[in-house]
């Protein structure tokens, strides 16, 4: 029988939560009929569905009618930076403004074209670099271009918190309408608080512990999209067709509520966790370097890197130790490619291709911390002993 795990890979997805699970199997059971028929079957399922977006809306602040459920954040985003997005008063965007350390589903899922795109830069923790947004936005207002502005609200890979507040003021200051990718903030900082005037919001469900395939893009006042990024029905106030996937979405709103319920201690109680990790890590690895340590960070996430150690062998060998973890750079199809967030904020090459991520989630305790930190020392005392016969 296999030992148990240390799973800290919660900003790649998060695990099921049981009551989650319970509702959806439910659903699977009990709610036959399609959202969009009459009949009492249809009506029960319309009902959980307008449930549902009642506490997803209640986790970003929102009414429940701003709130269009889609397959995932990728599609949200992809939907928001296609073009369609409006705001009343305004005329259509033309021109996209773009953190250097977006999330790939808005870096390359837009639609604008190459010489209508800019990049605004970063600073070396992350964190936007308002000036030179400031001096863009107050450029294109200059010339009657309406820019639409997409900055994350929290980076998945260091868990930098962007100075959306901030970022919100400028854009409306300059006649530009505003979007944030929340994926991974959502339920581990008020949006609310942090994002008052955006006028789209993108979300995901299994980043809380909900099922994956549901997302969700929360619209902000007087904003709506353009009918039809997904054509065929009328679904979602004819702004997404297809059929909604009813137990996700009801997973999702379970999640939600209990993501909202918790986020004031489990911020409190995750940032201990990390904490305790970090000064760990440092204290078996002293040259290691934790990167966004100037910035707020998400309290769930520490991403880092130790030199001369590879990303490639740190994950295999703490897999094989029992531990679970992610690059610090984008992974697809199982292959560890450089981090286009750690270039962006200014990262030595060889230093971010050893960058390993340590996300924490609802059911991480303080035992799966302890069993990275024996994973991790006995990682490094092989690298050091290495080093040492090298010299």
């Amino acid at each position: 029988m296999e030992r148990s795990r240390a799973y800290l890979d919660h900003n790649a997805t998060s695990a099921l939560r049981p009551e989650v699970a319970e509702a959806v199997a439910r659903a699977l059971m009990e709610l036959p009929g399609n959202p969009s028929s009459v009949h009492r079957e249809g009506r029960a399922a319309r009902s959980a569905i307008e449930a549902a977006r009642a506490r997803v809306a209640a986790l970003v602040g929102a009414a429940p009618s701003q709130v269009v459920f889609t397959s995932g954040g990728t599609e949200a985003a992809n939907a928001v930076l296609s073009g369609s997005l409006r705001r009343r008063g305004l005329p259509a965007p033309t021109r996209l403004l773009i953190g250097a350390t977006e999330h790939p589903c808005c870096l390359q899922g837009h639609r604008f074209p190459d010489d209508r795109t800019e990049i605004v830069p970063v600073d070396a923790d992350g964190t936007v670099h308002l000036g030179a947004l400031e001096a863009r936005l107050s450029a294109l207002a200059a010339e009657g271009v309406t820019a639409l502005v997409s900055v994350q609200t929290a980076n998945n890979e260091t868990g930098t918190v962007q100075p959306l507040a901030r970022v919100a003021a400028l854009a409306c200051q300059h006649g530009a309408l505003l979007h944030s990718d929340a994926v991974q903030a959502a339920g581990r900082i008020s949006v609310a608080r942090n994002i008052f005037s955006a006028d789209a919001l993108t979300l995901s469900g299994h980043k809380l512990g909900a099922p994956k395939g549901v997302g969700a893009i929360v619209l902000g006042e007087g904003a709506t999209l353009e009918p039809g990024f997904l054509r065929g029905g009328g679904q979602e106030a004819r702004l997404r067709a297809g059929t909604e996937n009813v137990p996700g979405i009801i997973g999702f709103g379970v999640a939600a509520e209990l993501a909202l319920a918790a986020m004031p201690a489990e911020a409190v109680r995750l940032a201990a966790l990390r904490d305790a990790i970090e000064a760990g890590m440092r204290a078996r690895a002293p040259d290691a370097v934790v990167f966004g340590t100037g910035a707020e960070r998400l309290s769930n996430t520490s991403c880092f890197a130790v030199p001369g150690l590879k990303a490639e062998t740190a994950l295999i060998a703490l897999d094989l130790d029992g531990v679970a973890v992610s690059s610090g750079a984008a992974c697809a199809s199982g292959k560890v490619s450089r981090s286009g967030v750690l270039a962006a904020m200014g990262v030595d090459p060889a230093l971010s291709a050893g960058a390993l991520r340590v996300s924490l989630g609802w059911n991480s305790r303080q035992e799966d911390g302890e069993r990275f930190l024996a994973a991790f020392d006995r990682l490094v005392s092989s690298l050091y002993k290495r080093r040492e016969r090298a010299a």
